[in-house]
């Protein structure tokens, strides 16, 4: 039985947030075009340097050749479960600035607040994503036809929420785990003097 794995807060974070996590295990239903626009369309409301939005997503559905070209620049562990993603993408940013040329510093940062927006997005449709970074870039650039100014950063499977019987029992005990995270204090410091 599919289930969601709310994260257990110490301070009143928003639901949103709590809801959202990366499943291995999707159920075989398909995601509307019109709901990848919409996905996408949350992301291109992120902040970013100069709204320079330096990012770029390629994606596939389920069932087409283009899903099997990029399932294929998956690492062994991840091909494994994403057969059953509804959607696989390629999540891309431009390493420099169009305006001017310059290396842009922060696109890789930019990026990752585009994907959140899109996650976010995501889970109040009741969509998860699985963002990963085993994936041969490499191979997603060759795939792709990218410049040498685009990075693939990650791969992102996303999907409905499935059974974790369908997993290995190696998956099947992380997806139905408990969440946990660092405690804020392990990698947050108020202001001191003395710095």
């Amino acid at each position: 039985m599919a289930h969601v794995k709310i994260a257990q807060t110490e301070f009143p974070v928003l639901d949103i947030i709590k809801e959202r996590w990366s499943p291995r295990a999707f159920a075989d239903k398909a995601i509307t075009e019109q709901d990848i626009h919409t996905i996408l369309e949350a992301g291109s409301w992120a902040a970013s340097a100069n709204n320079e939005q330096p990012w770029k997503y390629v994606y596939a559905m389920k069932g087409t050749p283009g899903f099997e070209k990029l399932w294929n620049c998956l690492t062994e562990g991840n091909q494994s479960w994403n057969k059953h993603a509804a959607v696989l993408m390629v999540a891309i940013t431009r390493k420099t600035f169009v305006r001017n040329g310059k290396d842009n510093k922060s696109a890789e940062h930019d990026l990752g607040m585009s994907n959140a927006h899109m996650f976010l997005q995501a889970v109040s449709m009741d969509i998860y994503p699985h963002p990963m970074g085993g994936f041969f870039p490499d191979k997603v650039k060759g795939v792709l036809s990218l410049t040498d100014d685009e990075k693939p950063v990650c791969m992102i499977g996303w999907g409905y929420l499935g059974n974790p019987e369908m997993l290995d029992e190696k998956n099947k005990v992380t997806e139905t785990q408990a969440r946990s995270r660092k405690h804020h204090t392990e990698f947050s410091e108020k202001y001191k003097e003395s710095f």
